[in-house]
Order: C-alpha cells, then structure tokens, then sequence
C-alpha cells in the first residue's frame, strides 16, 4: 500500500494534511473519520508513516468471478479485515471484535462511525456500536479525522477520478477513561459517540444531520423512486390525453366530412320550383282533336250573316 499506492497518489493528488503531529508514534489508537468516498481509505493511509487497518463489509472479500478475487486479494494485501453485517447486531459486533484485535496488537484502527458513506456530502449521526465500545473496552485514544472534498474526486458510483486536491485534518486524541467498564451502557455509548462526531464536524466543517446515513440513503432512495412512478403516472395521463384528443379530433373530422357530404347531394338535386320549369305541357287527347265543327257561320266570330 505505502509504496505501490502511496507514493504515486500523493505525488498525483497532492493531498494537504493538518495535525499530523497528533498521530501517535507507536501504541494502539482508533481514528474516528467522516466518510465521503471510497478512496478515503487510501487517502489517509497514504499519509501516515504507520499502518492503519479498517473494516471492510465481507461482500469484498466473497465477490465471485476475476473481479471479485482481485478485490480480495488486494483488501487482504493491505491488511484490511472483513465484516459479515448479516445477523441481528449486523456490523457492530463485527466491528469491535476486530477493532480490539487490532488494537491488542499495538495497532491503529480506522473506523467510520456513520457506518457508511455519506449520501449527499452532510455528515450524519454515528452508531455507537462500534466505535464507543472498541474505545472503552479498549481503552485507546480516539483520534477525530476530517476527509476534505474527497467525495468530489470519486464521487459514489464513479470509476474514474477527478484530479483535485483533497485534504485532511486531524484533530487531538479523546481519552474516555473516565467511562472505562460501561462499554454496556447505551447513554454512555450514545455520549462518547457524540463527543467525537462533534470534533468531526468542527474539523470537516460539514453540517450535521441529526439521522443515520443509512436512513438518509433509503430516504433518498424512496424519494427518487416516487419521483420516477409520478414521471410515469404524468406521462401515461399526458399519452392518455393526447389519445382523447385525437379521437375527439377524429370524430370531428368524421361529422364534418358527413356534413359536407350531405351538403353537396343536397344541391346535386332540383327544387321544387325547377322540378315545374322542367315538367312538359300535356297533350290534348285524339278524341279532342278530331271532332268536327258545329257551329254555324253565323256563330262564327268575325262571320257576316248572308242575304236571304
């Protein structure tokens, strides 16, 4: 890690670092970081002269296929060790079983208290299930980290990152002594867990949401997907008006195109008064015609009476 990744990110980022003093020569000590990307865990190994072991989910390390055996073979290189986040207590049993072997080894543990990385780039409320307990069952300093603008370089989802300085800050230890033997109690818990997500934000500079990341990922995740039915449901009302539409068009179409049918036969055809201009005289009948003429000359108009 320190020397096949290492050297050539910091010669390409550039990463700047404040308060690199605060990182213990030697001994145990648990870094408690903010997480926006999955390249905060090369960022902030690459840093640190010593080793620094994180939890990674087990899904990396059982993913079939060349893909997946890479995968592993590399989180297993940098020593970095696999969670199951199956069961009832999911990660959090996980996490402090091996946080606590790590730090009996006189190691450095990294931890993301929010359990996962953040949605939007806001800093959210951390579970206490793991890093409190590793802290007061351990009894070793919890050193706030802040990861700066990392979530811009290689945002979720993206393969290739964008070339850009991002930075870390790293705040003084917190010693819990003083809650040492109540790894069990929940308040306890709940306090330390607070006190260093404070610290976080104060060095991260990012706005607190009082809600689990997790939370925040599934509100997100149902509010796009309302999104999507209602473009759906619009669409299929618009696809269904312009189909009401046509129809209505179509049958507009349909009585005009009657209309004018009828208009024009109607005037194809003759009235009344041409229907007479055009009806021809009747004849006289033969009978009419060849009866002879009765009267007398002297009815005759026009006639002058003879001369006895």
């Amino acid at each position: 890690m320190k020397v096949a990744i290492g050297g050539p990110l910091k010669v390409t980022f550039r990463p700047w670092v404040e308060g690199l003093e605060n990182i213990p020569a030697e001994g145990p000590a648990i870094l408690a970081s903010n997480h926006l990307s999955f390249s905060d865990s090369f960022f902030l190994p690459a840093v640190l002269d010593r080793k620094v072991t994180f939890i990674a989910k087990a899904e990396y390390f059982t993913t079939p296929g060349v893909k997946g055996r890479m995968t592993a073979a590399f989180f297993k290189g940098v020593g970095q060790l696999p969670v199951d986040r199956s069961g009832a207590r999911g990660a959090g049993e996980a996490a402090v079983k091996s946080g606590l072997e790590v730090l009996e080894r006189g190691e450095l543990f990294g931890i993301y208290p929010e359990g996962t990385r953040s949605p939007d780039g806001r800093l959210y409320r951390g579970k206490p299930g793991g890093l409190a307990r590793v802290a007061l069952a351990s009894g070793a300093p919890v050193i706030p980290v802040a990861m700066i603008d990392t979530e811009k370089i290689q945002p979720p989802g993206k393969v290739m990152p964008k070339l850009m300085r991002p930075g870390i800050r790293i705040g003084k230890p917190l010693d819990f002594s003083r809650y040492q033997g109540m790894e069990h109690d929940r308040f306890v818990l709940r306090a330390v867990t607070d006190e260093v997500m404070y610290e976080i934000m104060k060095l991260s500079g990012q706005e607190y949401v009082d809600i689990y990341a997790t939370a925040a990922k599934r509100q997100i995740s149902d509010a796009a997907k309302a999104e999507k039915e209602a473009e759906k449901a619009a669409k299929a009302a618009l696809a269904q008006a312009e189909k009401e539409q046509a129809e209505k068009e179509q049958a507009e179409k349909e009585q005009a195109e009657k209309e004018q049918a009828e208009k024009e036969a109607a005037e194809k055809q003759p009235g009344p008064e041409k229907a007479a201009e055009k009806q021809p005289e009747p004849e006289k009948p033969e009978s009419a015609k060849s009866e002879p003429d009765t009267t007398g000359p002297e009815q005759r108009p026009g006639s002058e009476k003879s001369a006895p």
